[in-house]
């Protein structure tokens, strides 16, 4: 658009001015390029399955093949401009760096590389991480030592087996039996609803979980197990609570009472949940899948679910998650 401008009439006697000369300044250029924020608990993922190849597939030598791992973002910040990279182990003509597209918080992306199996027979296992675009590692919740994720194939030649992308053999979901789960608090008081976190006197509480294992044959190999804890309401901020992350753990209490609950700061937790997403997702965890096969042949599989210490706030508000039912979906063969 052009702007005029009225010009007065010049006398004789008046002395022209030039005008002045505008310069018009472009309107910024916006672009919807997300921008990562740095926030206490970014950068962090968390490894949710083996999409392709479990561990153990078995391959002939020189086999190419596509390994596919499944992730979630699980901090407050996108993902822009973070790469996978291999980090130790055989690399199986794998690339060293791979860049991932923008994954916003909560999430999922499936990460995958083409890989060829070595020449010589016998076990191989490459680890790969997750890296931002300034360098930084990327923590990876159920990933291995809590930092990557790997393949792990078998070559053969020739091969004794084939490879099948899912898991054969029966699934059974086991609900937490509600007469021999509850709660127990730090002052000495036993209570049927399943809930951790402090109440309005600051004591703290702990719930615990029964599954019934009778329905699981002697002998068998547990080759998945699914979690859902996601049947929950919540009163107050229990994520302000110690670390902001529920942990479950092993221990097999027998019949709820008073002395089990854990009055430290307990580490090996089999589980954890960092924020609400998380505690309201289902997924595949190769942890419980350790302890559900060690709890094989048992009667009962018994877990403890709390915060760490301190697990009360001491403001006089009950900050609680309040479970309903939560599952196992135990697949094994």
């Amino acid at each position: 658009m052009r702007l005029l401008s009225a010009t007065p009439a010049l006398s004789a006697t008046t002395t022209p001015t030039v005008p002045a000369t505008i310069t018009l300044i472009p309107s910024p250029v916006f672009t919807n390029t997300p921008v990562s924020t740095a926030t206490p608990n970014c950068p962090l993922a968390h490894f949710v399955t083996d999409v392709t190849i479990p561990d153990g597939t078995i391959m002939t030598p020189g086999q190419a093949f596509t390994k596919k791992w499944r992730l979630r973002n699980t901090s407050a910040c996108i993902w822009n401009g973070y790469s996978l990279v291999f980090d130790s182990g055989d690399s199986m003509g794998g690339p060293a760096t791979k860049p991932i597209g923008t994954v916003n918080p909560g999430q999922e992306v499936d990460l995958e590389v083409n890989l060829t199996a070595p020449n010589s027979a016998g076990n191989y296992r490459g680890y790969w991480r997750i890296v931002t675009n300034t360098n930084v590692l990327v923590p990876i919740v159920n990933g291995y030592q809590g930092r990557s994720f790997y393949v792990d194939i078998k070559v053969q030649s020739p091969p004794t087996a084939t490879y099948t992308s899912t898991p054969t053999g029966a699934t059974i979901t086991l609900d937490n039996i509600a007469g021999e789960s509850g709660q127990v608090r730090s002052d000495g008081t036993v209570l049927g609803p399943p809930n951790t976190g402090d109440i309005e006197s600051n004591a703290a509480a702990q719930a615990f979980f029964s599954f019934n294992m009778g329905s699981i044959p002697a002998g068998v190999t547990i080759t998945k197990v699914v979690v859902n804890f996601s049947s929950y309401d919540t009163l107050g901020n229990p994520w302000s609570l110690a670390d902001g992350c529920l942990r479950a753990y092993v221990q097999n209490y027998g019949a709820l009472d008073a002395g089990d609950f854990f009055p430290g700061d307990p580490t090996g937790a089999a589980l954890r949940w960092c924020g609400a997403a998380e505690l309201g997702s289902v997924f595949e965890d190769s942890g419980m899948k350790t302890v559900v096969q060690g709890a094989v042949g048992s009667s009962r599989l018994q877990l403890r679910v709390q915060f760490r210490a301190p697990t009360t706030s001491s403001n006089g508000i009950a900050d609680m998650v309040q479970f309903g039912t939560v599952k196992l979906i135990i697949t094994y063969q």
